[in-house]
């Protein structure tokens, strides 16, 4: 099994998720873990092994006590294959639609002062004509 179906399988249970937010926190013993559950100490200690192997929570023995808490960095591979099913729109690049922007001024600038001294003579030619 890949590091991302472990990770995947890990969080799918909705007691592995809540121990997830609670050591989110701050580190908690397994019996601080247990005390906030209905269920069985050996349920719990079975819900820390398969985030353990899983690789998101890492322990450490303080005395006769295991303290656990969380590998944040292991979530990163799992949150970046699922940005690809986010429902927001992408991102606009506003320095490229800036510079595009820009260029259309400039040519259209350009294109007026071409035309200006056309119309320039244009409107000499009926001055001296009304003149005459």
């Amino acid at each position: 099994m890949d590091d991302l179906s472990k990770v995947a399988d890990a969080i799918a249970d909705p007691v592995r998720r809540k121990i997830l937010m609670m050591l989110l926190r701050t580190p908690l013993t397994a019996g601080d873990i247990a005390t906030r559950f209905a269920i069985s100490r050996p349920a719990i200690s079975r819900h820390l092994r398969v985030l353990r192997e899983s690789g998101l929570v890492r322990d450490q023995h303080i005395g006769r006590h295991r303290r656990y808490s969380l590998v944040r960095s292991r979530l990163g591979d799992l949150a970046a294959w699922l940005t690809q099913f986010d429902t927001q729109p992408v991102p606009v690049d506003w320095s490229q639609r800036l510079a595009a922007l820009d260029t259309e001024v400039h040519r259209t600038r350009r294109d007026r002062n071409r035309a200006e001294p056309a119309e320039d003579q244009h409107i000499a030619r009926h001055s001296k004509e009304d003149t005459a």
